[in-house]
């Protein structure tokens, strides 16, 4: 990465499992042929979830539109697999940028797909080292909707910031309906889990508009 110039990474978290609208618009029409009325909600749920993947997409391209203006280029990474993170990485593609693949070994292989920067394509074997050069070069984390995986890396991240072990950066979650069902935080803070300034770490946004002018704000980008 030092010899391809990054100095300044915005990481991109979420599921693997949520699909484009044209994918989600196709499983629904097959579901919809059948009378399985089980994989018809799922089909229905995988279009509402579809929207976050067109959000990734469009703040990866905004992020590699807009970074061409900085003195210091910020570039999209990601963990290099399906649904979110490859609307990131397409975003930044579509946009004419550069942008970052950490791909990880697993059972079910991940593909690297043509939209990460093919000598920006990286392979890991251990998940820690995997997220030690997601934060090493970061200036923000913005995290989609996701399972364990991305639980995982959202808290890990924010429990090295709330204890002083990583340097404070924007962490956003996209879409405050989802995490507000997920995660009751406030009862966190009401039993004395976290203390109330915990709650400063992240901040809810639902566009790719109003999370770029967040981190204008934190890092006064012109």
């Amino acid at each position: 990465m030092t010899e391809q110039g990054i100095h300044a990474t915005i990481v991109l978290y979420g599921s693997a499992r949520i699909l484009a609208p044209d994918v989600a618009a196709q499983h629904l029409r097959e579901a919809q042929a059948g009378t399985d009325s089980a994989t018809i909600r799922r089909a229905e749920q995988q279009v509402l979830m579809s929207r976050y993947y067109e959000e990734a997409r469009r703040f990866g391209a905004l992020v590699t539109r807009k970074s061409r203006e900085l003195e210091t280029p910020v570039y999209i990474v990601t963990g290099g697999g399906p649904g979110v993170m490859e609307a990131g990485n397409r975003g930044a593609y579509e946009a004419g940028g550069r942008s970052i693949g950490l791909n990880i070994v697993l059972l079910h292989e991940q593909v690297p797909y043509p939209y990460i920067t093919p000598e920006l394509c990286f392979q890991f074997h251990y998940f820690a080292l995997r997220k030690m050069h997601f934060l090493m070069r970061s200036v923000a984390l913005v995290c989609f909707p996701g399972g364990f995986g991305t639980l995982d890396e959202l808290f890990e991240t924010m429990t090295l910031i709330q204890t002083g072990k990583s340097r404070r950066r924007p962490i956003m979650l996209f879409g405050r309906a989802f995490w507000d069902k997920l995660i009751n935080f406030q009862h966190l803070v009401d039993t004395g889990m976290i203390s109330p300034g915990d709650l400063e770490l992240f901040h809810f946004v639902e566009t790719a508009e109003e999370a770029w002018e967040r981190l204008s704000a934190y890092y006064e980008f012109e």
